[in-house]
């Protein structure tokens, strides 16, 4: 029985018990894994924006079945407004799509106030939707050319919106970086203090190797060996505890990600493959990395602690 609980020669195990440190890891792997997927979902829904409803300019042509000002002016053959502006708008360089909403489209979209008129004949104007290179910005250039071919044009970009949501999403990534090193900071000086205390805890064995000619190296890989595994697991738990919360929050959050085709129900508890691809890769490698992170920090701040308290030996 003695020889099963100190076959360690320092007695780690009792100097360092099994329980009490990977449950303050886990409960620090928790909320980093936590911080880390609040910073990634930020970065996604900017990215979204910014490549997605935030790289579209909405033209409106009224009158768009009107002669444009050009041929009626020559004399030519009337081309109409909406035809001079999606030519213009097709040579146009930066513009990667344009589309043009049907009558449905727009009645669609118009739906809640056009049923509050009464009046479904209203004249509505040509809506064209353009989608240009990510950064670029063609209305102070397309604009006074569209408006001399059809005068009335509006164009609108949600630039504003989009450069705010960018920096409300930087300001989430940083406070989650922020959290994530508060989190560490704490870890490791959990991980200091129950060194510390392992240490004093088998202060005469370790003095009494150390003068026999144990190294320092040896000792603190010994107890750097057993916080490391101890960190090791408290951060595989964390991890696994904050694997169900993060599916819920993937669920919810799936209509305004790349995921937004996603069924709004949840999948099959049963289906492993459907709940996993809820979460983005970034999410699933974060999961895969915080507990080998939590194990080398814990060996590398025992191995720092120990080797600082040897030193102070006579």
């Amino acid at each position: 029985m003695a020889r099963q609980r100190y076959h360690d020669g320092l007695a780690l195990r009792q100097a360092l018990p099994g329980r009490f440190l990977p449950f303050l890891v886990g409960s620090m792997a928790f909320l980093a894994a936590l911080a880390l997927a609040g910073g990634i979902a930020a970065h996604s829904l900017s990215q979204r924006w910014t490549h997605g409803a935030g790289a579209v300019t909405t033209v409106q042509v009224p009158g768009p079945t009107d002669p444009a000002t050009t041929t009626a002016a020559m004399g030519q053959m009337p081309a109409t407004r909406i035809d001079a502006v999606l030519a213009i708008l097709a040579a146009t360089p930066g513009i990667t799509d344009t589309h043009r909403l049907s009558d449905a489209e727009l009645r669609a979209l118009l739906a809640p106030w056009i049923e509050q008129t009464g009046d479904p004949s209203l004249p509505l104007p040509a809506v064209i939707e353009l989608h240009t290179t990510p950064g670029q910005d063609v209305a102070a250039s397309v604009l006074p050319r569209l408006q001399a071919q059809a005068p009335g044009v509006l164009m609108e970009h949600d630039s504003v919106w989009s450069d705010r949501l960018a920096a409300l999403a930087a300001s989430l990534q940083a406070c989650a970086g922020l959290a994530v090193l508060v989190v560490m900071t704490v870890a490791v000086c959990v991980v200091m203090a129950a060194t510390r205390a392992g240490l004093l805890t088998r202060r005469q064995a370790i003095g009494l190797i150390h003068a026999l000619g144990a190294t320092d190296s040896y000792i603190s890989g010994r107890f750097a060996t057993r916080v490391g595994l101890l960190a090791l697991w408290g951060g595989m738990c964390g991890s696994v505890l904050a694997l169900p919360m993060l599916l819920a929050l993937s669920q919810l959050a799936a209509p305004f990600t790349a995921m937004g085709d996603a069924p709004a129900t949840a999948p099959d508890w049963h289906d492993l493959h459907a709940w996993t691809a809820l979460l983005p890769s970034a999410l699933l490698w974060m999961l895969v990395i915080v507990p080998p992170a939590a194990g080398l920090t814990g060996w590398a701040t025992t191995q720092l602690t120990v080797r600082a308290w040897l030193r102070r030996l006579p």
